[in-house]
């Protein structure tokens, strides 16, 4: 809890599961329904949209503060790691990944980077297998930039390198 009984300051970067990484912009109140309700304003640049969290519930809607250094280096340890793809369905392995990428956890996410994961010399990914790589990668690597402080590209530079080891191994 900060000072101002705030879990949040204007300016922190936070995570929400189903948007990845985001900026609070603001603080404000607001009556809905003759109730006052104070909010956090956070803004997703990658989304170009804005999204009001009542305050209240921020912590039930997962809204959490970037990820710990222990947190990242066990997702990129992750990364390294032996892909584990299921023999069920596709429509089935689809929903449990986007389930784990929407779930905001990033050692979640680091594992559905890992499991479709395609070295060069390895056959070519369906275009919903690519969607959700890609869709995975960009949010572990917004999230990692965040961390860093550095670009997202730079971000997937390191992500990669961890790739490249795990598939060399």
């Amino acid at each position: 809890m900060s000072k101002n009984g705030h879990d949040f300051q204007v300016g922190d970067h936070v995570v929400y599961p189903a948007h990845g990484v985001g900026n609070v912009q603001g603080i404000e109140a607001q009556e809905v329904a003759g109730l006052k309700l104070e909010l956090y304003v956070i803004t997703f640049d990658h989304e170009k949209m804005t999204l009001r969290v009542p305050i209240a519930k921020a912590k039930t809607a997962g809204l959490r503060p970037l990820a710990e250094a222990t947190v990242v280096s066990q997702a990129l340890t992750t990364l390294k790691g032996r892909a584990r793809v299921k023999r069920t369905m596709w429509s089935r392995r689809a929903q449990e990944y986007e389930a784990k990428i929407n779930s905001g956890d990033l050692i979640s996410i680091a594992e559905v980077v890992r499991d479709l994961h395609r070295a060069e010399n390895q056959p070519e990914q369906s275009y919903s297998e690519r969607q959700l790589y890609e869709s995975a990668l960009d949010r572990m690597a917004r999230e990692v930039a965040a961390i860093e402080r550095i670009d997202r590209d730079a971000a997937i530079g390191i992500l990669n390198k961890s790739l490249v080891k795990a598939v060399a191994a």
